[in-house]
């Protein structure tokens, strides 16, 4: 498997051999997987749009906005003679430069300059360069020069071929990169832990060249801000649902210093990563705590199981170890309860919304699952009640209570988890119930609806 790189060295003549070759390496996020796609070439299927839209963030950028301007402007030649679109715009969204780069786009007379008074943020630069956007279609690249703008005919193109709702430009696919490779490994890492987020392939979550249908931006709002707004809409296009390509691209050295941090912008990505997904699967966040924590009460239990079965007795020494057991077990049943209540609220509230599950959330709400936890706590509660009648004759008889503190602290843990499971056990039977009594209602009023037309 082999593909061409747009070689930045290269004269004129190069570059359009390359084009006429023109294979490019392709990742679907859907997924359809790896593959090559046929040579660039015009749409011909008459989905046209009348305006391309491309949006470029800058900050002090003097140094390399006018080079990415003037490329830009030679690609609009070729995004016109693929017949996608009729015009396309260049959109500037200084935020707060105070060196030259306003004056230098000034010098553009066909560029649109747009500018914040004072340094509002990456994303807030993408959004109001979003806001202010004719196109049906909407393209973005930094203004450093690191993104090939020569690229962005090929991603418009992917675009309108294969019906995808965001395309990427790859830096991770195979393309030459100059990014450092800190940069790399941590870019690499996030991808990963999107891949088992959304449980989708990707690649580059945090590229910053794009092009999506500017329809598809009430289904990625709200975005942030600050630098993490690109892994901010990949993370809430996967869980939405949408159509996401990758296609490669290769990747230079900036020009001029990068204000991106590795650590604090680090954290922040991951952050953000965290709190959208979790609100498209809780399950998968509070699932994991729950199996963690049941897991540490295992590990824990088993020096005192091992040492109960050898010299059938418990010594006092370990009343703390199965005080933290007792600990660890009930608050990883609250945990997980506590997720599988988020997903089944979540389907209640937005039953338009594609709650995402994993596969510990779809066997913890599996209707058995369901209806067996309100039974297996009902037998822990017995089992604890039984456990612990002799305690409880001693105390209601004397006063006083005569059984090893190991009784009682078995019982009460016993006793615990099984009210959570029955507790839940009914709390998810409302749910469910709720829920479909909101389908029905739903579908009667549907019905009531064609009935009257």
């Amino acid at each position: 498997m082999s593909f061409k790189l747009w070689d930045h060295s290269a004269d004129k003549e190069n570059n359009s051999a390359d084009k006429e070759k023109g294979s490019d390496l392709r990742h679907d996020c859907g997924g359809s997987g790896l593959s090559l796609r046929r040579p660039f070439s015009p749409s011909g299927k008459g989905d046209r749009v009348e305006t391309l839209s491309i949006v470029i963030p800058a900050l002090n950028e003097e140094a390399s906005i006018g080079a990415v301007i003037a490329r830009l402007e030679k690609t609009k030649e070729e995004i016109f003679r693929s017949g996608v679109v009729s015009q396309v715009e260049i959109i500037v969204v200084d935020d707060g430069s105070s060196d030259r780069t306003t004056e230098i786009v000034r010098s553009y007379p066909g560029v649109r300059l747009i500018q914040h008074g004072v340094n509002l943020g990456y994303g807030a630069a993408l959004k109001t360069g979003f806001r202010h956007a004719r196109g049906e279609y909407i393209g973005f690249l930094d203004a450093d020069g690191t993104y090939p703008a020569e690229f962005l005919p090929q991603l418009l193109q992917h675009l309108i071929d294969d019906q995808a709702d965001v395309v990427v430009g790859s830096r991770l696919m195979g393309s030459s990169s100059a990014m450092p490779f800190i940069r790399y490994m941590g870019n690499w890492v996030f991808a990963l832990l999107l891949r088992w987020l959304a449980e989708r392939k990707v690649t580059d979550l945090a590229s910053g060249m794009r092009v999506f249908r500017k329809s598809v931006l009430h289904a990625l709002s709200p975005l942030p801000d600050g630098l993490d707004l690109t892994p901010a809409m990949s993370t809430r296009a996967l869980h939405e649902g949408l159509r996401i390509l990758e296609v490669s691209i290769p990747y230079a050295e900036r020009v001029g210093r990068s204000k991106l941090s590795v650590i604090r912008d680090g954290l922040r990505f991951l952050a953000t990563i965290f709190t959208i997904a979790r609100l498209y699967n809780p399950m998968k966040f509070f699932g994991l705590m729950g199996i963690g924590l049941l897991v540490v009460a295992l590990l824990l239990g088993i020096d005192p199981v091992v040492y109960y079965l050898r010299m059938r007795r418990i010594e006092d020494f370990e009343i703390y170890r199965l005080f933290s057991m007792m600990v660890f077990i009930i608050t990883g049943i609250n945990v997980m309860t506590f997720g599988a209540f988020c997903n089944q609220v979540l389907t209640i509230l937005h039953p338009s919304h594609p709650t995402k599950r994993s596969a510990w959330g779809w066997f913890l709400l599996h209707e058995r699952v369901v209806q067996w936890s309100g039974w297996i706590g009902g037998a822990f509660v017995l089992a604890a009640i039984l456990l612990n009648h002799e305690t409880i004759r001693q105390y209601v008889l004397t006063g006083r209570i005569y059984a090893h503190w190991s009784y009682i602290l078995t019982g009460a843990t016993l006793f615990l988890t099984g009210s959570q499971l029955i507790m839940s056990r009914f709390l998810i039977k409302v749910l469910e119930e709720l829920r479909e009594r909101q389908l029905r209602v739903g579908q009667f009023l549907g019905e009531s609806r064609d009935e009257s037309s």
